[in-house]
């Protein structure tokens, strides 16, 4: 009995200790860092890759620095709808805008990258672009997965 009562003890201790906390995230990520901060992060990432040379470093961190400041106010505008109660999704039109604009950026980001990388470095970023492009889309379908059992469970 005693045994028993033990090894209860043990499992809802590690059942307790195994949930997460809501509201608290587990691993940090990029959004939690200042704009400066991923900018330099993001840097070093690809000067370990790539082999970058100072004069470059510099170059891919200023552009590092003005995606992240972008990308945080659009995070702060997205939040700000999130709020609102009387968002609404946007219209054909308006996503056609949004995906319009999105490749546009894309394509004038690979421009600059064709600029400041040599024919070796610009290589392998593409290949490095694209397999990050591979693994994102595999967590967009889980998450899709996730929030559709999640809306049949309610």
């Amino acid at each position: 009995m005693k045994k028993i009562f033990i090894t209860l003890l043990i499992l809802v201790g590690l059942t307790a200790i195994a949930q997460r906390p809501e509201g608290k995230k587990h691993n940090p990520k990029m959004q939690d860092f200042s704009p400066e901060q991923v900018a330099t992060l993001h840097t070093k990432k690809m000067t370990l890759a790539l082999d970058l040379t100072s004069a470059q470093q510099s170059k891919v961190k200023a552009l590092a620095l003005e995606n992240a400041k972008e990308r945080k106010e659009k995070m702060e505008e997205r939040k700000a709808k999130r709020k609102d109660t009387e968002a609404k999704k946007p219209t054909k039109d308006e996503r056609f805008a949004m995906q319009n604009a999105i490749l546009d950026h894309k394509i004038a980001q690979k421009a600059k990258m064709k600029q400041i990388l040599s024919e070796e470095q610009y290589t392998k970023w593409e290949k490095m672009q694209a397999h990050r492009s591979k693994r994102m889309g595999k967590h967009k379908k889980h998450a899709k997965k996730r929030k559709e059992s999640k809306k049949e469970e309610k």
